[in-house]
């Protein structure tokens, strides 16, 4: 069966459930999930936005401690944040990546098996190629519309990974694989006693 032609849903489940087709549209509707790595050079940037959200959480407990509504305190520390935050955005480089359908991911893995030797060591890839192909698959731009649009080559991750130190090649590595391990459900119910 290809991927392009969707199995017709089971008359029995349809005779149960009115609303199968919606709920099966609305189920292939859903977008996959996303994870962002944001790369923030300025330090002092970041220590100010983390400051104005520790002061303005402090603040705001204090207030729902006394039963009070936010006071002007509280109101500034609220401006504080908006501004740390656009000075934040304006030198912080984002980079999203979004999950791959698991046919695709499990495409991905089997064209970079481990070598034998790496396979005794356990890995279920090979580290030397597995991760810019797998970085490079998920990422994407947005245009001004805020549609998904190609990102990065498969050399361009790979520059990254051999170009930045472990810890900053090991974040982009973990961002990517991240967005393959999110779930977009919120509740799972595994069955009715």
């Amino acid at each position: 069966m290809s991927s392009k032609t969707r199995p017709e849903p089971p008359a029995q489940a349809v005779a149960r459930d009115a609303h199968w087709a919606a709920k099966m549209a609305r189920l292939r509707a859903r977008q996959l999930p996303e994870h962002t790595l944001q790369l923030c050079d300025d330090p002092a940037v970041k220590k100010r936005l983390d400051q104005a959200k520790l002061e303005l959480a402090r603040l705001r407990m204090a207030d729902a401690e006394a039963g009070r509504e936010p006071g002007e305190e509280t109101r500034t520390a609220e401006a504080t944040l908006e501004e740390a935050q656009v000075a934040f955005d304006a030198v912080t480089v984002s980079l999203t990546f979004k999950a791959l359908p698991r046919p695709v991911l499990d495409g991905l893995i089997r064209e970079h098996p481990p070598t034998e030797e790496q396979g005794e060591d356990g890995d279920a890839w090979n580290p030397e190629t597995f991760p810019a192909s797998l970085v490079a698959a998920s990422h994407i731009e947005r245009d001004e519309a805020g549609r998904a649009v190609e990102g990065m080559c498969r050399e361009e991750a790979q520059d990254l990974l051999d170009s930045w130190s472990a810890a900053e090649s090991n974040a982009l590595f973990s961002a990517a694989w991240q967005a393959q391990q999110l779930s977009r459900a919120s509740t799972v119910d595994v069955g009715k006693g």
